[in-house]
């Protein structure tokens, strides 16, 4: 016998919503009031798809796109997007010239980054696009004051010698959802000084952005040229103890029920029996466990919703599945459908309650979800 079996709904979904995505860029474009708007989409569009996330985007009048790396960006051209696209976070060594062949934007914040792209745009025969981002205050990537005039000196030799076409300067806040804390607005002072130095120097940034979503939301101040917003984009909040901003989230992770039994009172539930029924009650066993993106230290610390009702996941997360109490005479049966984290306006957990239950951020909850969940691209002009 050949052939392989097929169902006809997926166990493990995360369904991703295109108009919640055009929601959303509605909402940043608000906010942003006319500035131009470069949208992160990196990690994979923060585990939601790049390429479906960057179309509709694109779609609803974002100009431009922000990638870490040149294989992300390269992926975005493989699928015929044409919009710039900026890539930041490179190895000294990195292949560059495929990427300029491809006209991606290169970040650099380091002369030996610098001296590479020169080596590859000399190679190429051609001039490499080239943003610069300076570090001021963040301590992370970027180059700091003291390294900038060095730096600044060798754009210039490469400039005039038509390697590089200096486009942009960025930098990165380290407390933008905090938008009263100081450190704001010593790190865009510290952006305007080192823009001024590049303009003494000759260089005139044509761009120069600073605002991640925090800072377009809540900061237009800070809009520069361009904002760079991620997270929101994607329907979850900065800033989630302050507001929600309006936002909808865009992925909806669900699953269906492959097994529902009863239990008798006292009887263990899962590795370790570390949950026991209470009194006599019905479970689900749902497909998804941390291979796929629920973290086994989640175990008996989150709910589901099930026919618009929350109900515990009880016992230890498994690599492949979990456990849910449905209550005892409870009318679930196998194919039926949970959903793990949603949209709180229809009744589903927000991702920003595992959040808070691991002591984490709901970025690391969304771009957690992988291995067999399959993704479903909803909505949209398409």
């Amino acid at each position: 016998m050949t052939g392989q079996f097929q169902t006809s709904q997926p166990q493990a979904l995360a369904t991703i919503d295109h108009d919640a995505l055009a929601h959303n860029v509605g909402v940043v474009r608000e906010r942003a009031g006319g500035t131009p708007v470069m949208a992160v989409v990196k990690a994979d569009g923060y585990g939601h798809g790049a390429v479906e996330m960057a179309r509709t985007m694109l779609a609803e009048g974002v100009r431009e796109l922000g990638v870490c790396t040149l294989a992300e960006a390269l992926e975005l051209r493989a699928a015929g997007i044409t919009a710039p696209i900026l890539s930041w976070l490179h190895a000294h060594d990195a292949d560059f010239a495929p990427a300029m062949e491809a006209d991606v934007e290169l970040a650099v914040s380091t002369r030996l980054h610098l001296a590479a792209v020169v080596d590859a745009a000399r190679r190429a025969g051609r001039a490499a696009v080239l943003t610069v981002k300076v570090d001021t205050g963040l301590n992370r990537n970027g180059v700091n004051a003291d390294d900038w005039p060095r730096l600044l000196e060798e754009i210039v030799a490469a400039q005039r010698a038509g390697t590089v076409r200096l486009r942009g300067v960025f930098t990165h806040f380290a407390r933008a959802d905090e938008p009263d804390h100081p450190v704001i607005d010593s790190q865009a002072a510290r952006l305007k000084e080192m823009v001024g130095q590049a303009r003494a120097a000759g260089l005139g940034p044509e761009v120069v952005h600073a605002a991640n979503s925090a800072a377009t939301l809540t900061r237009p101040d800070l809009r520069f040229d361009m904002v760079r917003p991620g997270i929101a984009l994607y329907g979850l909040s900065p800033m989630p103890d302050v507001s929600d901003f309006g936002l909808r989230p865009v992925m909806r992770l669900s699953g269906r029920f492959v097994n529902v039994k009863n239990v008798r009172e006292g009887d263990g539930v899962s590795y370790g029996h570390t949950w026991t029924a209470p009194h006599d009650t019905t479970v689900g066993v749902l497909p998804l466990g941390y291979a796929d993106g629920i973290p086994r230290t989640l175990s008996g610390r989150f709910d589901v919703a099930v026919d618009g009702e929350r109900r515990p996941a009880v016992g230890r997360v498994c690599m492949d599945q979990f456990v849910v109490d449905l209550g005892p005479g409870s009318g679930v049966r196998i194919g039926d459908e949970a959903v793990i984290f949603g949209d709180p306006r229809r009744g589903e957990p927000h991702a920003q309650e595992w959040a808070e239950a691991l002591g984490t951020i709901h970025y690391e909850v969304v771009t957690g979800i992988k291995g067999r969940v399959q993704r479903r691209h909803i909505g949209g002009r398409d």
